[in-house]
C-alpha cells in the first residue's frame, strides 16, 4: 500500500532504519525494542518486507561484509522512505489528536 496507511511491520521496519542503517538481525532486534516485545517478525517476514520496500524504492542497501564467513547486508532509508515515514508519522499524530480530544470531551474525561 503505497499512499494509504502503513502496516504496523512495515512502519517498524521503517522506524528501526530511521536511526542508522542495520542488518537483518539488528533490525528485528531493534523492532523488538520499539514495540516493548510486543511485535517480533520473522526473519523471512523481514527479508520479504525489505525487498517490497526496495522496491517501493524507500530502503536501499548500504553496505555488505561478511561477517563469521556469513554475508551481512546492511539496509538504510532513502529519501523516499523518510518522506513516507514522516508522512505516516504525520497522519498518526492528527488521528492521535483527534482521539485524545474526544476522550477528553467524555464526562470525567479519561486522558
Amino acid at each position: 500500500m503505497k499512499d494509504g496507511a502503513l502496516r504496523e511491520p512495515t512502519f517498524l521496519i521503517l522506524t528501526a532504519l530511521a536511526s542508522r542503517p542495520q542488518h537483518g538481525y539488528g533490525i528485528l532486534l531493534d523492532i523488538e525494542e520499539i514495540s516493548g516485545g510486543r511485535v517480533r517478525l520473522r526473519a523471512g517476514t523481514l527479508y520479504t518486507a525489505l525487498d517490497r520496500l526496495a522496491a517501493d524504492g524507500w530502503v536501499a542497501v548500504d553496505r555488505e561484509e561478511v561477517v563469521d564467513g556469513r554475508l551481512r547486508r546492511y539496509y538504510r532509508l532513502t529519501e523516499q522512505g523518510v518522506t513516507r515515514l514522516a508522512t505516516e508519522v504525520t497522519r498518526l499524530q492528527a488521528h492521535a489528536r483527534v482521539a485524545d480530544q474526544r476522550l477528553r470531551a467524555l464526562p470525567g474525561g479519561t486522558a
